[in-house]
C-alpha cells in the first residue's frame, strides 16, 4: 500500500474523531495528515511527508488557542440606550426637528426628526436612528 493512502486513512479517522469530540485539535491533525497525503501523492518520500505533517500540525496547533478563544467569546450584548437604536417606535405627539414624543417598547421618549426638514404626524411608525441624551432621533418607516 502506498504511503499517501495511509495518510488519507489517518486523516479520515482523525476527522471522524474530531466530529465526535469537537476539540479542534484532532481536526487540525486531520488537516496535517491530508497535507502529508498530498505530498505523498506528488511522489515525495516519507521524510518529506513526515516533515509536511509536522510543520502543518505545529502551525495548526499553534493557532488553536486563538481559535478557541474566538469561538468561546460571548456575543456582544447591547444594553441601555444603544439597545434602542434600530428598533421601531410609534409617534405619540407630532415629531419635528425640535420636539415630539414616541413610544419605544412601552416607554414614551422625547424625540426629534433625524431629517430636520421633516415633520412626522402622530400615529406614524418610525425607526430609531440614534439616541442623544434622553432624546430619540427618528425617521419614518418606509
Amino acid at each position: 500500500m502506498e504511503s499517501w493512502i495511509a495518510w488519507l486513512v489517518l486523516a479520515a479517522l482523525l476527522g471522524v474523531a474530531e466530529v465526535l469530540t469537537t476539540t479542534l485539535a484532532l481536526g487540525l491533525l486531520a488537516v496535517a495528515a491530508l497535507v502529508a497525503a498530498i505530498v505523498g501523492g506528488v511522489g515525495l518520500g516519507l521524510p518529506f511527508q513526515l516533515g509536511a505533517f509536522a510543520i502543518t500540525a505545529g502551525a495548526g496547533l499553534g493557532v488553536r488557542p486563538l481559535a478557541m478563544r474566538h469561538i468561546r467569546q460571548p456575543p456582544l450584548l447591547r444594553s441601555g440606550t444603544s439597545a434602542l437604536v434600530g428598533r421601531s417606535a410609534t409617534v405619540v405627539e407630532e415629531v419635528t426637528a425640535f420636539d415630539g414624543r414616541v413610544r419605544i417598547g412601552g416607554e414614551v421618549w422625547s424625540a426629534r426628526s433625524y431629517d430636520e426638514s421633516q415633520v412626522i404626524p402622530a400615529g406614524s411608525a418610525v425607526d430609531v436612528f440614534a439616541i442623544e441624551g434622553a432624546t430619540a432621533l427618528v425617521h419614518p418607516r418606509e
